[in-house]
C-alpha cells in the first residue's frame, strides 16, 4: 500500500537475482502510480551510488519518495505488472528490455554502444520505445590506451580479457585492438564466458603481455576483485572503464561518470512521465569524465605515477 506524501511520489523496492527496482511516481488524479521497472546489471552494493544519483534528481524534480509493501521481481515481471516505464542499466538488460516489450518505454542509463548493439536505430533518432544515455565505451579504447602508456611509458604487449557472450564485450574488444595496433602493441585476446574461465586465462596469459584491458560487465562486475587480484600476482597494469574496479584493486579506470549518467537518466524518465515520447528523445552521450588511479597498487607493481598525471586524475585512491 502507497502513502501519499505530496502530488508526486516514487516508491522504492528493491529484489530479484538482479536488480529489480520498481519506482512508482507521480501521484494521478485516478490514485494510480505510475511505475518505474528498473533493471540493473550488478550487485545491490556497486549500484547503490549510482541509484542514489538517479533518485536524487527525481527528487529534485518534484518525485517526492512514497512506500510500498510490494517488491519487484525480476526483469520478465516488469511487463506482467503494466510498469509505466523500465530503466536499465547496460547493454544485456536494455537489450532484454526491448525484447520484453515494445509498448512501454524503455530508458538506458548506461549502454556501451546503443547503435551497434542495435537497442536504437541512431543517436538522434533512436524510434521506437527506447531512449537514454549512450556511455560510448567502445570509443574510449584509444584514449584509455593511450592514458595506460603514459603510466607503463615502455608497453609493448597488451592482453584484452572480455565477456564474448556480451556483444558490446566484443564490439570494444575489437576496437582495442584496432588501437592497440596502431600504436605499435602486441595484443593478445582472452575471451572469457564465465567466473571458471578467469583463472585458466591468467595461467594462458603468462610471459605474453605487460599490462591488461578489462572492459566492464556484470560478469566482470562480479568477479573484478579475482581478477584484479590475479593482475597483481601476474605483475600486470591493469585499464578498466569504471570506478568500482579501481576500488577493488585495479590500477586505473577512465570513463563517463556513472552518477553523472544516473542523474540525466532521471531527467529522460521525469520527461517520459509527463508525456514525452522516447522516440521524441535524442539519445545522449556523456559529458562529464573521470579518471581515477590507485596510488596503493601503483606502489605494489613497482610503479611510479608522474606527477602531472596525478594532477589530471579526478580521484586518487590510496
Amino acid at each position: 500500500m502507497a502513502i501519499h506524501i505530496e502530488r508526486r511520489q516514487f516508491i522504492f523496492a528493491l529484489g530479484g537475482a538482479t536488480i529489480a527496482w520498481p519506482l512508482a511516481a507521480r501521484a494521478q488524479q485516478s490514485g494510480k502510480l505510475p511505475t518505474i521497472g528498473y533493471l540493473g546489471a550488478s550487485t545491490p552494493s556497486l549500484d547503490t551510488q549510482r541509484v542514489g544519483a538517479f533518485v536524487q534528481r527525481l527528487r529534485e524534480l518534484g518525485w517526492i519518495e512514497g512506500r510500498t509493501e510490494r517488491f519487484a521481481e525480476i526483469a520478465a515481471e516488469f511487463v506482467r505488472l503494466k510498469v509505466d516505464v523500465i530503466v536499465t542499466v547496460g547493454t544485456l538488460p536494455a537489450l532484454a528490455a526491448k525484447q520484453a516489450t515494445a509498448l512501454i518505454p524503455i530508458v538506458f542509463a548506461g549502454a556501451g554502444d546503443p547503435v551497434g548493439t542495435g537497442i536504437v536505430a541512431s543517436l538522434a533518432r533512436p524510434g521506437g520505445n527506447v531512449t537514454g544515455l549512450s556511455v560510448q565505451f567502445t570509443d574510449l579504447a584509444g584514449k584509455r590506451l593511450e592514458l595506460l602508456r603514459e603510466v607503463v611509458p615502455n608497453l609493448r604487449r597488451l592482453a584484452i580479457m572480455g565477456n564474448v557472450g556480451n556483444p558490446i564485450h566484443v564490439l570494444e574488444m575489437d576496437k582495442v585492438q584496432v588501437a592497440a595496433h596502431t600504436l605499435g602493441l602486441e595484443v593478445a585476446a582472452l575471451e572469457i564466458r564465465r567466473g571458471e574461465d578467469i583463472a585458466p586465462a591468467f595461467e594462458a596469459l603468462k610471459g605474453r603481455a605487460e599490462a591488461l584491458y578489462v572492459p566492464a560487465d556484470p560478469l566482470m562486475n562480479t568477479n573484478r576483485v579475482r581478477i584484479n587480484t590475479l593482475a597483481l600476482g601476474a605483475r600486470l597494469p591493469t585499464m578498466h572503464g569504471v570506478r568500482e574496479y579501481v576500488e577493488a584493486g585495479g590500477l586505473m579506470s577512465f570513463g563517463p561518470s556513472i552518477p553523472d549518467l544516473y542523474r540525466r537518466a532521471a531527467e529522460f524518465v521525469d520527461k517520459i512521465l509527463r508525456g514525452t515520447k522516447p522516440s521524441d528523445i535524442p539519445v545522449e552521450q556523456p559529458t562529464k569524465f573521470d579518471l581515477i588511479i590507485n596510488l596503493t597498487t601503483a606502489k605494489a607493481l613497482g610503479l611510479t605515477i608522474p606527477e602531472p598525471f596525478l594532477l589530471r586524475a579526478d580521484e586518487v585512491i590510496e
